[in-house]
């Protein structure tokens, strides 16, 4: 009974022999990175699996020096990104068991289809929920103000694109003026899709009624911007009851954020654009509108004073002393009264005769 026991080097080479024969090949293995790191040249990562939100498995993985530089080159060039936390990932491996180190899965190749089509996989079945619930055109149905003034954005404060967008609106050469609060926020990772879920909430419940959130983000690689697909925020963006437009800064593919909001654009500054524009065209309005009442007024002006005119010259032409000046007279009699006729006057009656320069006073002799 006293060596009735093994002592723990003996087990460890056990289980060695035992799992190295059991995996003598090269294996396919898929998994999720939950951890990456890289230290003296060598990438070490954590891999694990998930099921219904719960860790089932985990295993220690590593990318020696000699193979990670190339497989990290050709995976940054066919995905856009470098090996991140949150990815899932296919990938060739040796299974190594070491006596002190216990289990290590050697990586010495990857599969970066298998993790695009797992990014796919997840926008797809995303946009499928949301069109199954009626959600992927509710935004568009809102109505965004005319001139919308206060603006809610979500981003952080150091992103490039957060800067873009305040000084080319804030500080355009029209002088329009617009209130605008940040609402900061995590723009990619794991994490984010709560973050700007939790800043559009708070956007929601501000005592300031907005007009509008935007949700600016500069530009990055697919994997940097997958948090854009999670059913989570993309159900949050459709059901809010503001209008949200976002600017998510990437030129190729439209994240199912875009699709959901009520309207997107490539870029921070073109956000920007599309608010400035909104005013551009009112102030051309306006401005149109200004025209027309002057040209309006200017005719009505000119119109006046033709009739004026035309008064003026029916009044002269009308005047007596322009009759008179083309060798006409005009009698009156002693009271001034205009003679029509000579039954008028009797002999012996005063009678003035006007003509263009002078008056002459007359006594009628006799009528003929």
């Amino acid at each position: 009974m006293e060596n009735d026991f093994v002592d723990l080097l003996t087990l460890q080479r056990g289980l060695q022999e035992g799992i190295e024969d059991l995996f003598p090949d090269r294996i396919r293995v898929r998994a999720e990175v939950s951890s990456v790191g890289v230290k003296g040249g060598h990438c070490y990562l954590e891999l694990c699996q998930t099921e219904k939100g719960r860790v089932v498995a985990k295993v220690r993985a590593v990318i020696w020096r000699d193979r990670y530089f190339l497989l990290s080159a050709m995976f940054r060039e066919e995905t856009g990104s470098d090996l991140q936390a949150g990815m899932t990932i296919l990938a060739g491996v040796r299974v190594s068991y070491h006596e002190v180190f216990g289990l290590t899965l050697v990586v010495e190749e990857l599969d970066p289809g298998m993790t695009l089509g797992e990014q796919e996989r997840i926008r797809r079945e995303t946009i499928a929920k949301l069109e199954e619930e009626g959600l992927i055109d509710r935004q568009k149905s809102l109505t965004l103000p005319d001139l919308p003034y206060r603006l809610a954005v979500i981003s952080t404060d150091t992103a490039a694109g957060w800067g873009d967008f305040r000084h080319h609106l804030t500080e355009n050469e029209y002088g329009f003026r617009f209130q605008v609060d940040l609402f900061e926020a995590t723009m990619q990772g794991e994490s984010a899709p709560a973050s700007i879920s939790d800043a559009i909430d708070a956007a929601v419940a501000s005592k300031e009624p907005y007009d509008a959130i935007l949700i600016l983000r500069g530009g990055g690689s697919n994997f940097d911007l997958a948090c854009f697909d999670d059913y989570g925020l993309c159900f949050n963006i459709a059901s809010c009851d503001i209008p949200i437009l976002t600017a998510i800064g990437h030129e190729r593919d439209r994240h199912v954020a875009d699709l959901v909001a009520y309207q997107d654009v490539k870029t921070p500054t073109a956000l920007a654009d599309l608010f400035l524009d909104l005013y551009i065209g009112e102030d051309e309005t306006i401005s149109s509108y200004v025209t027309r009442l002057r040209l309006a007024f200017v005719n009505k002006l000119n119109a006046m004073s033709s009739r004026i005119e035309l008064l003026a010259s029916r009044i002269k032409a009308a005047d007596p002393r322009g009759i008179l000046s083309r060798g006409y007279a005009l009698a009156t009699d002693a009271k001034g009264v205009i003679l029509k006729s000579a039954a008028a006057v009797q002999p012996g009656d005063r009678v003035d005769v006007l003509f263009a320069d002078g008056k002459l006073n007359c006594t009628v002799d006799g009528k003929v």
